[in-house]
């Protein structure tokens, strides 16, 4: 997938970001797998919230000796303390629209500010980061969901504009969107009822889709969104 170097998951708390890093230690391909979650202690706690945390998770691993190759954000938020996507109009709420932006779409685009920098200038890099299918407008055909849809939305146009800026910098580097499908994990628990079992992954098994995704590009496919069993999604 990538040259050595090290590799780095954001959220290697949840269900898909803790997969992800062990498939990867697994693998044995990266030097250094560097775990960030906002649960974890220390050095390795990042809360995308809080940029001053994002910055001292990327000092870390650029002070580590090995530079990144791989970067993963696989963090999101969908429901929270008895918040649901809004299933109509009168169910929009600024504030939670707000929080929606900032854990969506803010704190992944801190993640680039910091750690699209760290990648090498030359070889194969990837920067990834976990979206979703109901962020495609082209795909919306069924509305709700206002404020995870739109953060989505925006998350894929900034992976479009990251994955320019970052061409300028490495022409082998690639920048896209994931959409994992939907995984047997607390984000989607409240939404599983009437999902058909075969549709419903594991998260090993998601976190194998994804990284085999990831295998497959080229740099010539780099701003663009994918899905878990390697499709393209319409912005």
């Amino acid at each position: 997938m990538t040259d050595a170097g090290s590799a780095v998951i954001i959220g290697a708390s949840g269900g898909i970001g803790g997969a992800l890093a062990e498939a990867l230690h697994a693998d044995g391909r990266h030097d250094v797998i560097h775990r960030f979650a906002r649960s974890f202690p220390a050095t390795h706690r990042i809360d995308l919230t809080d940029e001053a945390s994002v910055a001292a998770a990327a000092a870390l691993v650029r002070d580590s000796g090995s530079p990144p190759r791989l970067v993963i954000v696989a963090t999101g938020l969908l429901h929270a303390q008895g918040r649901q996507p809004e299933r109509k109009l009168a169910d929009i709420d600024p504030d939670w629209m707000a929080r929606n932006f900032a854990v969506n779409t803010i704190g992944p685009a801190l993640v680039a500010k910091y750690f699209l920098p760290l990648l090498p200038r030359h070889g194969r890099t990837l920067f990834a980061m976990l979206s979703a299918r109901v962020g495609s407008i082209g795909d919306n055909r069924s509305g709700g969901w206002y404020s995870y849809r739109a953060s989505k939305a925006a998350l894929n146009q900034l992976v479009r504009s990251f994955a320019i800026a970052e061409a300028r910098r490495n022409a082998d580097a690639l920048v896209v969107a994931l959409h994992p499908g939907t995984v047997d994990t607390g984000l989607s628990a409240p939404f599983q009822r009437g999902v058909p079992p075969e549709k419903l992954a594991s998260v090993p098994t998601a976190a194998a889709n994804l990284l085999r995704v990831l295998g497959a590009l080229t740099p010539s496919q780099s701003g663009r969104i994918f899905a878990w069993d390697g499709s393209e999604i319409i912005p």
